[in-house]
């Protein structure tokens, strides 16, 4: 039913927007837009624009836990798994599951500061 349609937003929950901004921005890269939101509606949110045209949303919530949100997937499409991982593991990112084969690539979770589960995967196709 839903092979038809385009993912277009990922949202996540975060207990703590700033440090989910600085995250995102300063270690992995990504391009932040913050929007001014209303006190009552859990205040700034987040919004992070992948290559990919899927944009991450990320909204205020102090009770937010870790698997209140879904896995993203960043797919290498030039490769580079090795020097990506291996460069967040050096600026502090957690590694959930370290860089091993995966079906038809590789791959590695890791973790923001939330404990939200993310992923980078590399296709076999591509040279490591």
């Amino acid at each position: 039913m839903l092979g038809k349609y385009a993912i277009g937003n990922i949202v996540y929950y975060v207990s703590d927007v700033s440090r989910t901004e600085a995250f995102y921005r300063d270690t992995l890269g990504l391009a932040i837009d913050r929007v001014p939101g209303e006190a009552e509606h859990g205040g700034d949110f987040l919004i992070a624009h992948t290559a990919g045209g899927i944009d991450l949303i990320f909204f205020g919530n102090p009770e937010a836990r870790a698997g209140q949100s879904p896995i993203i997937v960043f797919t290498l499409a030039e490769g580079g798994i090795d020097t990506i991982v291996g460069g967040l593991a050096k600026k502090g990112v957690t590694i959930v599951t370290p860089l091993s084969e995966a079906p038809g690539g590789w791959s590695a979770d890791l973790a923001d500061p939330d404990g939200h589960v993310f992923s980078v995967y590399q296709s076999e196709d591509i040279p490591r």
